[in-house]
């Protein structure tokens, strides 16, 4: 007897292989690109020339560090606050850690090293909003309003230093909050791998509690999830991430709420999964941005965070109103 239904090839491509497939082509493609970038030109690029080892590697490390680390936090973020706006620009964790680099660069505290002073910064932000929306019972649209208030108060404090800084240190500091990767060197490199690397295994180690969490904190618990101690693991994790890259790039919103939405939609939320493809996801991101940065207006070197900007308000509005037909049809 016939068959009444097409038998499926095991080989046949899903979501999941195509987007797999797609992330290897541009892992592939995408570090060629950007080290061929020549200003206005294409060039094949001379490993062996002192600029490129310099200059060039650097900054393509340093975007796709930045990329992976801020993708991978708004990923952790997203299940901690149960929000899928959530991302360390726009909650106050990116500005927690300016404010902490800021202090150091321009009031000389150079106790603390760059990326651990921007890890204590964004991890005291965090700490801060959770602490605030248990006080004041905001629920999960208290978490991101607290967000947003704490990231404007950093954002006072950081204005306020600098109006009290010299001319050199406000130019230097305004180029750095804008995001920028044209600073990076293999020495501040070094530290910040460590510190962002160390927070990204620490959202992989609690991802199934943060699926757990996003179910809400009764079922969590019923699950036999501390939730009190999946909170403070995730604040830590992702104020390491975060921290390393805020110390490396200065302030990159709209990454981290971007990639993980995306892929999201694409391959579904189960959060370790999440994590990892959004850490890769943001890392190609963040350096297709920064080689556009570097040649849309050639020989200006736009700062990349600059054209997060550009393209992720659209996102939001695009994810807010996502949001809100889905909680009217639910």
């Amino acid at each position: 007897m016939a068959r009444s239904e097409t038998a499926i090839s095991p080989w046949a491509m899903t979501p999941m292989r195509r987007l797999v497939a797609s992330l290897m082509a541009a892992t592939l493609l995408l570090p060629l690109l950007s080290l061929a970038s020549q200003g206005d030109a294409l060039a094949w690029p001379d490993l062996s020339d002192p600029l490129i080892q310099a200059l060039r590697l650097p900054r393509i490390a340093s975007a796709l560090l930045v990329g992976a680390a801020l993708a991978a936090s708004g990923a952790a973020l997203q299940a901690l606050f149960r929000n899928p706006l959530a991302d360390p620009g726009l909650i106050g964790t990116s500005s927690g850690a300016a404010l902490a680099v800021v202090a150091v660069l321009a009031l000389g505290w150079n106790v603390l090293p760059l990326p651990l002073a921007a890890f204590a910064g964004g991890l005291g932000a965090t700490w801060l909003i959770l602490i605030l929306t248990r006080l004041v019972r905001g629920g999960l649209a208290g978490l991101l309003l607290m967000g947003l208030v704490v990231g404007a108060f950093c954002g006072a404090l950081i204005s306020l230093i600098l109006f009290m800084s010299d001319d050199l240190t406000l130019r230097a500091a305004s180029a750095w909050l804008a995001g920028n990767l044209a600073a990076a060197t293999p020495e501040r490199l070094g530290a910040c791998v460590v510190v962002a690397l160390a927070g990204i295994a620490l959202l992989l180690w609690i991802a199934r509690d943060l699926d757990c969490l996003l179910l809400g904190e009764d079922a969590a618990r019923s699950l036999g999830v501390d939730v009190v101690r999946t909170r403070r693991l995730a604040a830590v994790g992702a104020a390491l991430a975060t921290g390393g890259a805020v110390a490396l790039s200065g302030v990159i919103g709209f990454v981290g709420m971007m990639v993980p939405n995306l892929l999201a939609v694409l391959v579904g939320g189960c959060r370790r999964r999440l994590i990892v493809l959004s850490a890769w996801g943001g890392a190609l991101f963040l350096l297709a941005a920064d080689t556009l940065a570097r040649t849309v207006v050639w020989p200006i070197d736009v700062p990349v965070g600059l054209i997060a900007a550009f393209t992720g308000p659209p996102f939001f509005v695009w994810l807010f109103a996502r949001q809100q037909r889905n909680l009217l049809n639910g």
